[in-house]
């Protein structure tokens, strides 16, 4: 796992930036269909990927990209509060110990079983950087698929209000408490994956 700040990131974090890139457009663009920015035809880049997003990578052993999500702080212009407010039945949730979870990626070239492999260390990587990090909730914004398995993972996971139809899909939005309690309440489902805890990568270079 690397958590890379896009804006202090060295070379080996940058090589990895732009692979996740270039696989965000494969699934963002090429398998859903989003209508999102491409940069030079090759890489989904948004207004969001500004030098405060942060980066949860899970990476092969030559640092290319497996998974990816991108964290966003709520107390700046993020996805659910600048496009989809109305998914929330009272004000959009914000604060300094609340991120909002975005671009939730799964390399497309993994097969079934890596596929869910990668996943759980996703997801068990986005845990394990709030304990670490003193975020207390994540917040989300999801096609309905997706949101009815991110609510049966077992974790303390809410709608923050009922799904709507968005520009054709079918969008909910969803708040995560995180606390000490939540990898056992994953493990429970089998998504815990233990090796996550062990130290991140967070350059600092130049």
């Amino acid at each position: 796992m690397a958590i890379v700040e896009r804006n202090v990131c060295g070379p080996g974090q940058a090589a990895a930036l732009k692979s996740m890139f270039m696989a965000r457009k494969r699934v963002f663009v090429d398998l859903l269909r989003w209508d999102v920015p491409v940069i030079d035809g090759r890489f989904e880049i948004d207004q969001f990927d500004d030098p405060s997003a942060v980066y949860i990578l899970i990476v092969d052993p030559d640092g290319g990209h497996l998974g990816s999500a991108r964290l966003l702080e709520t107390t700046k212009p993020h996805i659910l509060a600048s496009l989809f407010p109305q998914l929330c039945e009272g004000a959009v949730p914000s604060g300094p110990d609340m991120l909002e979870i975005t671009r939730f990626c799964l390399d497309p070239r993994l097969g079934a079983s890596a596929r869910l492999n990668v996943r759980n260390r996703l997801v068990s990587a986005l845990v394990a950087h709030a304990l670490a990090s003193g975020i207390r909730t994540y917040t989300g914004v999801a096609e309905l698929a997706w949101l009815q398995q991110i609510l049966a993972f077992g974790w303390d996971c809410q709608p923050l209000g009922s799904p709507q139809r968005v520009g054709g899909k079918q969008l909910g939005a969803l708040a995560i408490a995180i606390g000490p309690e939540t990898p056992a309440l994953l493990a429970r489902n089998g998504l815990w994956v233990e090796e996550t805890l062990a130290p991140a990568t967070l350059s600092k270079a130049a």
